[in-house]
């Protein structure tokens, strides 16, 4: 397998383009695309065997849950069993943006995805090629990072191509991504307006403080 390379405008995509790619991943493909940190792996979270595809290619931990790319915030309340208000006021502040919220799933999502944690970590990206894609499918898409286990994130197609050219058919070429830094992750899951830093990325844990501390 050699993958397919599609360019692709990444500030204004085209809708072609865009209905190409959300096909592909319908189709049950894994597709390479630029968030707004890395690029990262996309699949239909609901088809497990695209899933399970994503875990055998990485050498994933059968224990870390796919994080999901949304396209507002609106969908969020769809996929989640509640939302509080440590999750309003994150999503408001930091959405779109380089932030994962981990929240308690809802029943719409199946346990694979959640790696049986019944949680689902969700971001609204800022890359405008990732919200268009999960705009035009009306599903969030999985986001893990597009390389091989104990390799670099990539922040280029080329850096995808070298990683996983010859195992997955597409790579969608959106140019460097806005950023070299990884995601904040922030778990609200303990409920009751907790929370707690997993990882401190592109958004320094005082901001997240001092948002949640209105």
């Amino acid at each position: 397998m050699t993958a397919e390379i599609l360019r692709i405008n990444p500030d204004e995509p085209e809708p072609a383009l865009v209905d190409y790619i959300a096909g592909r991943i319908e189709s049950g493909l894994l597709v390479a695309l630029p968030t707004d940190t890395f690029y990262g792996l996309a699949v239909d979270p609901v088809n497990l065997r695209a899933v399970e595809r994503i875990y055998h290619l990485k050498n994933r931990a059968r224990h870390k849950p796919l994080s999901l790319l949304i396209a507002d915030v609106a969908q969020a309340y769809g996929l989640a069993r509640e939302c509080d208000t440590a999750f309003d006021r994150l999503a408001e502040r930091f959405w779109p943006g380089p932030l994962t919220i981990i929240v308690k799933a809802g029943s719409k999502l199946p346990l694979r995805v959640t790696a049986n944690t019944g949680n689902v970590a969700l971001r609204v990206p800022e890359a405008p090629i990732a919200r268009a894609v999960v705009a035009k499918l009306g599903l969030p898409i999985t986001a893990t990072s597009a390389n091989l286990e104990g390799h670099a994130e990539c922040t280029s197609a080329s850096g995808v191509r070298e990683q996983l050219g010859d195992k997955i058919p597409l790579i969608v070429d959106g140019g460097p991504t806005a950023r070299t830094v990884a995601t904040t992750i922030v778990d609200l899951s303990g409920g009751g307006n907790s929370w707690t830093i997993l990882r401190e990325g592109a958004i320094p844990t005082h901001e997240i403080a001092l948002c949640l501390q209105r």
